[in-house]
């Protein structure tokens, strides 16, 4: 029976304080040691920061159109159709652009999303890569005139700079 008592004032201790009893940083501090080991380790990701110019480059560049193309298809086209016309999301094959159609607000806007209209934050999906490349590949569609399109919404897009 003591054993059994000894276990009940034992037990609460042990997890408190690790063995041996009053030494050491606590479980807590442990915790926090290892989390701050790990975030080391394993920085994160920084957001990949990029110029309208670059943007243009991957447009004219067939293998990051390719991939901006794939990226498009499978996260995209459900919305804006598969040739860019619009369907429950705007046209992208017009001059008109509702959050800005310089080429780095049509990325943030990709990476952000438009929560409101249904449009989901693709930078916590998509690698920064894949954003440029499908950003690349929305750029590309401008001009292509799809068969029905949907009517232009928002502003026209400033020309951007070095183009």
């Amino acid at each position: 029976v003591w054993v059994f008592w000894a276990t009940i004032v034992f037990v609460p201790l042990y997890y408190i304080l690790p063995a041996p009893f009053g030494e050491g940083e606590g479980t807590v501090a442990q915790y926090e040691a290892d989390v701050a080991r790990h975030q080391a380790a394993q920085p994160t990701q920084v957001a990949a920061t990029v110029t309208d110019e670059e943007l243009h480059e991957l447009s004219e560049d067939d293998e990051a159109l390719a991939d901006g193309k794939a990226v498009y298809a499978a996260n995209c086209a459900a919305c804006h159709r598969a040739d860019g016309g619009g369907l429950i999301g705007p046209n992208l094959t017009d001059d008109a652009w509702i959050h800005g159609g310089v080429p780095v607000q049509v990325r943030h806007t990709i990476a952000v999303g438009v929560l409101e209209k249904g449009m989901p934050p693709w930078e916590r999906i998509l690698k920064p890569e894949q954003l440029n490349h499908v950003t690349a590949y929305v750029l590309s569609l401008k001009g292509t005139n799809p068969p029905n399109p949907k009517a232009p919404e928002g502003a026209p897009a400033a020309p951007a700079s070095g183009t």
